[in-house]
């Protein structure tokens, strides 16, 4: 334990978001942890014996959030490379990828990110030639915000021996499945140690000044490597900043598999292990076709290898988890794990907590075997508010009736299926309170729940999805993860007027969270903390 987290602080003068103490304006810190949450009258009493006051000038201080699906390296690439989510067409995009090139003459390969067609006036993606140009033939890898599929210049496909003949490869549109994962790996083996420790710490340090306190890293062989993820794992342990959760996702099939994984440092073989891929690349597996292509995208894994899976790491003490967004994959996921619980008992599988990812497409069937089988539901918010709508991406996928039925976290609070937030940046950027503004006011209206709700499944939730109850929330006891944050008027939101009428009222003891009305500023990180050691402070406060 560092002399920081030795020290012994209280914080007063601001409001304290705590379930022991609705009405708190105080707290201290002792030893890495929550010593007391109280009123500032009690907290005169400790004044005298703690080695710094902190004055929040009327300051909110809440639980760190926890991102529960982050590519650190890939985010901080982006924070640091070529990033094209603000091109407003094609030509700007292409504009933007000439003028990165220009300005990066020693990369050996340009990496980018970010781009989304279906926002262009032109309605595609850039074609190889047309990237060729740009960058005067050197290669480039530019996948598409999903990081389902991507478009590459000739010089890159040169890198990569044999890949015309994988599955995915298109000689006119974007690499998908086999030929997209080799051309990744190719240009990530062009990333030197010094520029991943580079990107790895820019992630780090935006989601640190957005009050983030810990990041689940979703890694696995399919996504980026052994050295990526190990050196991530040993970064965040060496250096002041947010804490990192590491899963990989890899099959398992018995207990030598089980133990490599946690060797790796990982504590479950979960995140992105796919089931399918994604709607935005047409690779999503779902039960009908898409609406806009004559297919119904990709199975990754069946029944029976999520069964094997779950078998293998519940038996193993391990925690499983799988990438499923279609309404086919979603379906595979729970006849897989309820084949599992037949095997290893439901018990056992309840109490493993497995994860799904993003789990977009549920069906009030696939939502009650969530809740009957344990499954967190590891959801991004924002895809909702990037994607949804009667004229979003989904719409345009799908059809616009089952785009309504997408990311229906009101339907799964409901059954009791837990909850945790999280951006899959870079896909959709690290955001905290966009995150569960995003769900509590959803594109369709009856899947939003209350921002106490989806506060609670960004802060608590997180920790919750990696078993542990006894964090994410300011209580005596708990780790001393905490932002400060600048806040207008504190309020208590829900969807729903039923509930709003009895938790406005001071007497239902609900404590207040910042107005998150669209338009509405969100909140300013000032500082953030974890196990407290300060890993943030905003410039000039």
């Amino acid at each position: 334990m560092t002399e920081s987290e030795h020290r012994t602080v209280l914080l007063r003068g601001g409001d304290v978001h705590s379930p022991a103490d609705p009405f708190a304006t105080a707290m201290v810190v002792e030893r890495g942890h929550v010593a007391w949450v109280g009123s500032e009258g009690a907290a005169d009493a400790f004044a005298s014996g703690v080695d710094e006051v902190i004055d929040l000038e009327g300051a909110l201080v809440t639980p760190a959030f926890t991102d529960a699906h982050v590519h650190t390296t890939a985010t901080g690439l982006a924070l640091t490379g070529l990033d094209l989510s603000g091109a407003h067409s094609l030509a700007d995009a292409l504009e933007r990828v000439r003028a990165y090139s220009a300005a990066r003459p020693a990369d050996t390969v340009l990496l980018g990110h970010g781009w989304d067609a279906a926002r262009w006036p032109e309605r595609r993606p850039p074609s190889r030639a047309e990237l060729d140009e740009a960058t005067g033939g050197r290669p480039l890898y530019l996948p598409r915000v999903d990081v389902h599929s991507a478009v590459v210049t000739t010089a890159l496909l040169d890198l990569v021996p044999g890949v015309t003949g994988l599955p995915g490869y298109h000689p006119d549109r974007p690499l998908t499945a086999a030929a997209h994962h080799a051309v990744r790996a190719a240009a990530h083996a062009a990333v030197t140690p010094a520029r991943r420790a580079e990107a790895q710490r820019a992630a780090l340090r935006r989601a640190a000044a957005l009050g983030i306190g810990t990041v689940h890293e979703c890694a696995g062989p399919e996504i980026s490597d052994e050295e990526d993820f190990t050196a991530l794992l040993a970064l965040a342990a060496e250096e002041p900043g947010p804490r990192v959760v590491g899963y990989w996702a890899e099959a398992v099939s018995g207990e030598k598999d089980a133990r490599r994984v946690r060797e790796l440092g990982a504590i479950g073989a979960a995140g992105d292990l796919f089931v399918d891929g994604s709607l935005g690349s047409h690779t999503a597996c779902l039960h009908e076709p898409y609406a806009d292509a004559a297919h119904t995208g990709t199975a990754h894994l069946d029944a029976a290898a999520i069964a094997a899976h779950v078998t293998a790491c519940t038996e193993a003490g391990l925690q499983a988890g799988f990438h499923a967004i279609g309404d086919a994959a979603v379906g595979s996921v729970v006849e897989g794990v309820r084949a599992a619980a037949e095997t290893v008992g439901l018990a056992r599988v309840r109490a493993a907590r497995h994860r799904v990812e993003h789990a977009e497409m549920l069906t009030p069937e696939t939502v009650a075997a969530f809740a009957e089988l344990g499954l967190t539901a590891s959801v991004q918010p924002a895809f909702d508010a990037a994607w949804g709508g009667e004229d979003g991406m989904y719409a345009e996928r799908l059809g616009a009736d089952r785009a309504r039925t997408l990311n229906p976290f009101a339907a799964m609070l409901r059954a009791g299926v837990p909850l945790a937030f999280g951006s899959d940046s870079p896909v959709t950027p690290l955001d905290p309170w966009g995150t569960v503004r995003a769900a509590a006011f959803h594109r369709t209206p009856e899947h939003r729940i209350s921002v106490r709700a989806g506060f609670t499944a960004h802060t608590r939730g997180g920790w919750r999805a990696t078993g542990r109850d006894d964090a994410g929330i300011l209580v005596p006891g708990a780790p001393a993860d905490y932002a400060v944050w600048r806040a207008e008027e504190l309020v208590v939101q829900a969807p729903d007027d039923r509930v709003a009428r009895w938790s406005t009222d001071p007497r239902s003891g609900t404590p207040g969270l910042p107005d998150l009305t669209p338009g509405v500023d969100l909140p300013v990180c000032l500082r953030t903390v974890v196990s407290g050691r300060t890993v943030f402070v905003r410039p000039n406060e």
